[in-house]
């Protein structure tokens, strides 16, 4: 009756990026951009340095 059900939750997912309205790079959502530091329209760390 279940057979075949053994690898369902086995595939993979597609990462799900954003754009950033302010810098156009793509960034991971409800995370901090590491760049520029903002998160939420917010300055919350210092910007990394080049």
């Amino acid at each position: 009756m279940r057979r075949g059900n053994r690898r369902a939750h086995d595939k993979l997912e597609r990462v799900n990026y954003q754009e950033d309205p302010h810098t156009g790079e793509y960034v991971l959502r409800h995370h901090v951009d590491l760049k520029t530091g903002m998160y939420r329209g917010r300055q919350v760390i210092a910007p990394k340095g080049d």
